[in-house]
């Protein structure tokens, strides 16, 4: 008699993908497609952390109460292995289960991060830290241990995965390693079927024990991975999407290239809503609504115009207006083409020569750090040249500016229409 056991039959990873992305959408209405596939396999990731070298964090964000962002992490929650909540965990508490509860890393989800990072919570430097961290593998955080005199120096491992929710925004540093999913609430006609923990959370639970028997399968031919990214898909949002990308490889189906979509169309929706840096805010505001082809302006032209800007934050930072030395100091960050902050000059003009700014000094930065302009004609450029007071344009202001599309057929630096 064969005492030879039949083998179980491969489990179809894009087959359970669905399943997981089915789960899903029986309780949640995420704003965009895109957000499916993202949660999706993060959720499978999370099963595959050490395969890879970073984790993605996730974060489920929005601007008003009510919106789903709980209910998404609710469902995280039953789908990613050794959960661990961390609304009310200290950073020392973090730093010890990340070294391991009884033997396992945990997946951390943190409901309600803006009580953590929100504008009324002022700073947490040591929770910041661990999940700037925890996104790299290898990563440790080191801390004095022991009583009195007798404290020896440790490091605490901070490698884990992380799914967040909360209103507003985040640090930019932990913004820049997640993929964001901008919850919003929903339409009349939206319908989602109610969550019951005692009904629906042990079906969670079964799809999470899937999970983790496809990982064994396909761990080792993911160690080590490399998965192609999308164009322009470069730096710390190729660190975010290569672990995701690898998954739906290993998946298979119509995965990767749902994946590949999904990548690029949430990376460029990051980037047109990101505003974690008031620098390139204010270099792009600059070069598209203030500038215009203009090949210098005084200090006071540029302020006048960004102040008058409905839609800008200039007004009010740290509750008071924008003044020459914080423009001085946002915009000395940044550095000339010939390598040298960016500094105020003057400017010779019919009445004096006032401080300003010459558009050759911010040309390097203006390439390096916005968004792509799009081209437009010189007759359009000149109609949309900023009013700054009594109907004068900035042209007519500051007479020394000269508009280099008078000269040419486009303007010296175009502007987004």
């Amino acid at each position: 008699m064969s005492d030879h056991k039949p083998q179980a039959a491969p489990i179809d990873g894009a087959a359970l993908l669905d399943e997981v992305e089915a789960f899903h959408r029986r309780f949640n209405i995420f704003p965009r497609e895109a957000a499916y596939v993202a949660v999706v396999l993060w959720d499978a990731h999370a099963h595959l952390i050490d395969s890879f070298d970073s984790t993605p964090r996730i974060a489920f964000l929005s601007p008003e109460p009510g919106s789903g962002k709980s209910r998404a992490l609710e469902i995280v929650e039953t789908l990613v292995p050794n959960r661990m909540a961390a609304v009310d965990a200290s950073p020392s508490a973090l730093f010890r289960a990340v070294s391991g509860v009884d033997g396992q890393r945990p997946t951390i989800l943190f409901d309600e991060i803006d009580t953590v990072f929100g504008p009324k919570a002022g700073e947490n430097e040591q929770l910041r830290g661990f999940l700037n961290a925890g996104h790299r593998r290898g990563r440790l955080m080191y801390r004095c241990v022991g009583d009195g005199s007798n404290q020896t120096v440790q490091g605490f491992p901070s490698y884990c995965a992380v799914a967040m929710a909360g209103l507003g925004s985040l640090p930019d540093t932990i913004l820049t390693r997640s993929v964001i999913i901008r919850m919003r609430k929903r339409a009349p006609n939206e319908k989602i079927e109610p969550y019951r923990v005692g009904k629906n959370e042990p079906e969670g639970h079964k799809l999470r024990d899937r999970l983790a028997a496809w990982a064994d399968t396909v761990r080792d031919s993911l160690t080590g991975a490399w998965p192609t990214m999308p164009d322009g898909v470069t730096d710390r949002p190729a660190d975010v999407w290569e672990p995701l990308l690898a998954v739906a490889e290993a998946a298979g189906g119509h995965w990767p290239a749902r994946a590949r979509a999904a990548c690029t169309e949430l990376v460029a929706a990051a980037r047109e809503n990101d505003e974690s840096s008031l620098g390139v805010r204010l270099l792009t505001d600059l070069r598209d609504t203030v500038f215009c082809g203009a090949d210098r302006l005084s200090t006071a032209v540029i302020l006048e115009c960004l102040l008058r800007m409905d839609d800008g934050p200039w007004g009010d930072l740290d509750d008071k207006p924008l003044n020459p030395r914080t423009l001085s100091k946002l915009l000395g960050q940044y550095v000339t083409p010939g390598n040298k902050p960016i500094k105020p000059r003057g400017i010779r003009t019919a009445s004096g020569t006032p401080k300003g700014y010459y558009a050759e000094d911010l040309t390097d930065a203006w390439e390096r750090y916005c968004p792509p302009p799009l081209l437009r004609s010189a007759t359009s450029a000149t109609s949309a040249t900023p009013q700054v007071s009594g109907g004068e344009s900035v042209a007519d202001t500051a007479t020394v500016i000269r508009h280099t599309h008078a000269e040419t057929a486009t303007p010296l630096y175009p502007v987004a229409g």
